[in-house]
């Protein structure tokens, strides 16, 4: 899976650098922010719809599922170890204000520099096959939920937080990231039941 990672995208700050660069003009669809990740580029393009959920552009309406969709084909596709992401042509041509995205970039750019500056190779054999396939199975799953919780406040926001975690610790071989991962997808799931009960 290491070989679908572009180099120059080392970071949870390089995906956002990435992000703003393809927010230009009134509006940017999802295949700018694709052409600007890298078509090959797996995990930031994972990662990317991910952060967005948990900036504040998760209160526009249907924006947690088309992000939890995009977020579903990708991992599904690096289950399938395929070497060129594929996006339906109505799921790429979504878009957003440009304006909007330069505003949650900038919000990210704080945690995702807390993200960087303690991310680092440990507990590498949590982030070795079959865990990495495991991995990325709850990321998809993750996203997959995402469409049914919009109506549960922050849910899709954590789960959007694991999947974040879960791709800085396949760019950098982190698996204490990993394991805080899975911790959010459990306290994603703590609220969803408790909202439900």
């Amino acid at each position: 899976m290491t070989d679908q990672i572009v180099p120059e995208i080392g970071s949870v700050t390089d995906v956002v650098d990435r992000m703003e660069t393809a927010a230009g003009g009134d509006k940017t669809t999802l295949r700018e922010v694709v052409a600007a990740l890298g078509e090959a580029s797996f995990i930031p393009v994972l990662m990317a719809p991910a952060l967005a959920v948990v900036s504040p552009l998760s209160g526009i309406p249907v924006f947690s599922s088309v992000c939890g969709l995009t977020i579903a084909l990708v991992a599904g596709q690096i289950l399938f170890n395929r070497d060129h992401l594929w996006l339906p042509d109505w799921l790429m041509r979504r878009r957003i204000a440009s304006a909007s995205l330069r505003r949650a970039t900038r919000w990210l750019r704080k945690p995702a520099g807390f993200l960087d500056r303690h991310a680092r190779t440990r507990m590498s054999y949590l982030v070795q096959p079959p865990l990495t396939w495991l991995m990325v199975l709850t990321c998809m799953l993750c996203g997959l939920a995402m469409p049914f919780l919009e109506l549960f406040p922050f849910t899709s926001s954590i789960l959007g937080g694991a999947v974040t975690l879960f791709s800085l610790s396949l760019l950098v071989r982190d698996g204490l990231i990993a394991a805080l991962g899975y911790g959010s997808v459990g306290a994603a799931a703590w609220v969803g039941i408790s909202l439900v009960g």
